[in-house]
């Protein structure tokens, strides 16, 4: 009986085990589907795509569209390294930041630190809105330069503070406390201590900053108009709302001609191409900051 009751048992797990991932890869297919999809119409001609219609496999191949965006002469390659440096830059300080006032607030030493916290909380409810901020960009001289896509958004989220402090809360003290009776000072328990204990944290808050700064386009519309400096996402807006703005892009070439929903395909494959490759890098503390950080408060 108990080798029939173990067998039976067994054949049930190994069915739900079965379904479960027949669930799951079907749930992955879906959400792979359109992006092979949009990656497909990217190297479809405009023809086929006006004949034929959205396809997997392409009836005609056509490397039009990223000839177009990689030409030396297109702006589109000029806005990927403004996105990227801008990216790059703005993800290190902001994280950096955060990291800080984090572990200062998760301090139970430091005077007044829930007031503090308090302090940081109310811009998660209360907004003064777009006429201050911009008042204040330029009266800093934000305006027009490169800064103007960097500072605004330096300022780190309040968000990203309690996932900080709430982590850093987690690591006990008499860690803190032994490296203090052996001679270390504050900037020493934080980044020996704190900050490589919660790497997991960190890097969730990082990729939070990566891909808020990469997906950024409201500072360039705002408080840009040289467009040496605009960003990958406002060159990518520009393209969706106004083709015509390709002649302008492309001089000499009729707008007729430029690949239109080809084009835009292929821009969204190049503008998600650093965030896809960026995550798996840090997917395996991404699930255990989010959680952890997020458990007390």
């Amino acid at each position: 009986m108990k080798n029939i009751s173990g067998g039976t048992k067994g054949k049930k797990g190994t069915v739900s085990y079965v379904l479960v991932c027949l669930a799951v890869g079907l749930f992955a297919v879906f959400c792979v589907l359109p992006v092979l999809l949009v990656l497909a119409i990217s190297f479809t001609s405009d023809a086929s795509i006006k004949q034929y219609g959205y396809q997997l496999i392409p009836k005609e191949f056509s490397l039009e569209a990223y000839r177009l965006i990689f030409a030396s002469n297109f702006a589109l390659m000029k806005s990927y390294l403004v996105s990227g440096s801008v990216t790059v830059l703005g993800t290190l300080l902001a994280t950096a930041i955060t990291a800080m006032a984090g572990y200062a607030i998760s301090n139970p030493d430091v005077k007044y630190r829930n007031g503090v916290a308090f302090y940081f909380f109310i811009p998660m409810v209360f907004n003064a809105g777009m006429v201050p901020w911009y008042l204040v960009c330029k009266q800093l001289n934000l305006v027009d330069n490169y800064f103007s896509l960097l500072i605004p958004s330096l300022v780190f989220s309040p968000f990203n503070m309690f996932l900080c402090r709430n982590f850093m809360a987690e690591i006990p003290r008499s860690l803190g406390e032994s490296a203090k009776l052996d001679g270390a000072n504050e900037f020493t328990v934080a980044f020996r201590i704190y900050f490589p204990l919660s790497k997991p944290v960190i890097a969730t808050v990082a990729l939070f900053y990566g891909v808020a700064y990469w997906n950024d386009w409201f500072n360039a519309i705002m408080l840009v108009n040289n467009s040496d400096l605009f960003p990958l996402q406002y060159m990518l807006y520009k393209i969706q709302s106004e083709i015509a703005a390709l002649q302008r892009l492309s001089p000499g070439v009729p707008v007729k001609s430029l690949p239109g929903e080809s084009l835009k395909m292929a821009t969204a494959i190049v503008t998600i191409g650093p965030i896809v490759l960026f995550y798996p890098f840090l997917q395996k503390y991404f699930v255990k900051g989010l959680i952890i950080g997020g458990v007390k408060g």
